[in-house]
């Protein structure tokens, strides 16, 4: 029988089997801080203690809106081991979604990061009359330290958590996290003990183990594939490094030379990019050497040898160009993790070429997430799927495609909304992800669109929008894309380019396009060259699928605009709604 029942458990798993001195750690005032398993854990039951003196009971929620922080996984684990039910929240969100979870789940205390994420709550605490305790991680005015919390019974006597810890069932609910939804109000999802830890322990062989001491986490601990990923790190005994922000991440991973992390495949695009851009700027041989290295990689495939010629000239390649890039990454990665949007293939060829191994996994809040991940086992990885199920979860393909799923990592269900539960999980057990699929050769998920995404021409032709976005994303011009057409006659779209790579190819080309983003797209001769790209990539499709006409946009698609969920997927219905003048220039009319 596991030794692992409880959430709580991962961090007691670590304490017995592989005490860390670095179990967290994170910046502090310049400098890289650490917390001992042993520490943490004495911290994390003064501050349980804290919590009950307060008045918090089991089955009580405390919100959490902070950035990744040892922090984070001390609160979770002090609410954990008690019984009360953790709610992280974006910090990214508005005020009025803040106010509307707050409310939906009746937070009773709130813990937030720091002065700005409080200036938010503070405009909407009157409204959530649940509400009554408030405290800070860092020093911000207005609002308690979180400190006072582990003083109120510092020392105190642990028996009653150990009293609370056996009245856990892992049935019940341990958590609940908010989708950031790409429509309507955001839904709580219930999560128990069970759903995390079978997930974690389902998960768990498709990770390296090998030579992976230290990972680095920066993708939002609020969104489950970060926060899941963390209890496998704590649970294998990794020591847990927070960068300090995206911005700070290419000087972390030089100083932390982490062996694993995960992220999503925006995010590898960017480091590609850049890598690219820079190997544009080399001159003769250099450049020669940096393409040629990089056509290489670009054909790589982990399931065929090209033979003994390929083979050298990739060890080569490696050694001369490959090599810079692991050093960008800190030089000891064995695995990157990828999840939360589907990876361009090409990427994960070229990154596995450089001996920089990512591995595609794909799930759902609603299955806490892992649903299929691939791994670096012999027969456990293939290119353009996201690995093979879960051993203890069973997936099938329903008879329009969509992917169905049943297990013990399958939610409890939508919080106060029955209705929409029934929807999503039917009479079997199955929940219904809502994406489209197919297992090739009986073993590989290969997702294919999402089913809701899917439209119709006036032809009757349907338009996967997703796999296309995905192609043109491949363009150096083009940043995001959104591919339109729901009953037109057409397929057409709006593209946001690449503003930097924009800039920079106007200066190469001494071509006067202006500074702006505006005076960018307004430019005769950009328009021709992303009209030229569109043409180029429309190849790769049949031809009712093809863009026929597309529109420039000047703005920079970001979660805080509204154009994009926090796990930087497309909200669909705010694009279409900002876009209303650019679509009837298109189709000739408004949107019905």
């Amino acid at each position: 029988m596991s030794e692992v029942k409880y959430i709580s458990d991962f961090y007691y798993y670590q304490l017995k089997h592989f005490p860390k001195k670095d179990a967290f750690t994170q910046k502090e005032n310049g400098q890289w801080v650490s917390l001992s398993t042993k520490d943490f854990i004495d911290k994390s039951k003064d501050f349980s203690l804290g919590l009950l003196k307060l008045g918090l009971q089991p089955g009580d929620r405390l919100a959490m809106i902070t950035n990744n922080r040892t922090e984070w996984h001390l609160t979770d684990l002090a609410c954990q081991q008690i019984g009360i039910v953790n709610v992280p929240i974006y910090p990214t969100i508005t005020p009025e979604d803040y106010a509307y979870i707050l409310n939906d789940c009746g937070a009773k205390a709130i813990f937030v990061s720091n002065q700005e994420i409080w200036d938010k709550v503070a405009q909407i605490k009157d409204q959530v009359p649940t509400l009554q305790h408030f405290y800070s991680y860092d020093n911000v005015n207005g609002v308690k330290h979180y400190t006072e919390v582990l003083d109120l019974d510092k020392g105190g006597d642990v028996s009653e958590i150990e009293r609370l810890q056996k009245q856990l069932d892992e049935n019940k609910m341990a958590t609940m996290i908010y989708t950031s939804g790409t429509t309507g109000k955001p839904k709580g999802v219930m999560l128990s003990h069970k759903n995390l830890v079978s997930n974690v322990l389902g998960s768990e062989p498709r990770l390296p183990k090998e030579k992976t001491d230290r990972a680095l986490s920066f993708l939002p601990l609020c969104h489950v594939f970060e926060r899941m990923i963390d209890y496998l790190y704590i649970y294998q005994g990794k020591s847990l490094y927070y960068a300090e922000s995206i911005d700070a991440l290419s000087d972390n991973l030089k100083e932390v030379k982490p062996h694993l992390f995960a992220t999503v495949p925006r995010l590898l695009e960017k480091v590609y990019d850049k890598i690219v851009t820079k190997g544009s700027e080399l001159s003769g041989i250099k450049k020669a050497m940096f393409f040629w290295a990089l056509e290489l990689g670009l054909k790589y495939d982990p399931n065929e040898n090209f033979g003994w010629w390929y083979n050298t000239q990739l060890k080569l390649a490696n050694k001369l160009i490959f090599s810079k890039w692991r050093e960008a990454l800190g030089n000891e990665v064995v695995a990157i993790v990828s999840g939360g949007a589907a990876l361009q293939p090409r990427l994960a060829r070229v990154f596995m070429a450089g001996g920089i191994p990512v591995l595609e996994g794909y799930g759902l809040t609603e299955t806490s997430p892992v649903i299929a991940v691939n791994s670096l086992d012999p027969d456990g990885l293939m290119i353009g799927t996201v690995g093979k199920p879960l051993e203890n979860l069973e997936v099938k393909i329903a008879e329009d495609g969509e992917i169905c799923v049943k297990g013990p990592s399958v939610m409890l269900g939508y919080y106060n909304l029955p209705e929409k539960t029934k929807e999503v999980i039917d009479d079997e057990g199955f929940f219904h992800t809502g994406d489209i699929g197919t297992l090739v050769n009986g073993k590989f998920l290969k997702i294919t669109d999402r089913k809701k995404e899917i439209f119709k021409t006036s032809g009757g032709k349907y338009i996967a929008p997703q796999v296309m976005e995905n192609k043109f994303k491949e363009s150096r011009f083009i940043e995001q894309i959104m591919i339109i057409g729901e009953g037109e006659k057409m397929p057409a779209a709006f593209i946001q380019p690449d503003f930097e790579f924009l800039k920079d190819w106007c200066r190469r080309k001494k071509i006067n396009c202006g500074t702006t983003p505006q005076e960018m797209i307004n430019n005769e001769k950009v328009k021709e060259r992303i009209a030229r790209e569109v043409e180029e990539i429309n190849k790769h499709f049949a031809k009712y699928e093809q863009v026929k006409k597309f529109e420039l946009v000047p703005d920079q698609w970001s979660i805080e605009g509204g154009q994009l969920t926090p796990t930087l997927k497309l909200k669909r219905r705010n694009i279409l709604k900002q876009y209303q003048d650019l679509y009837e220039k298109i189709y000739g009319h408004r949107i019905e």
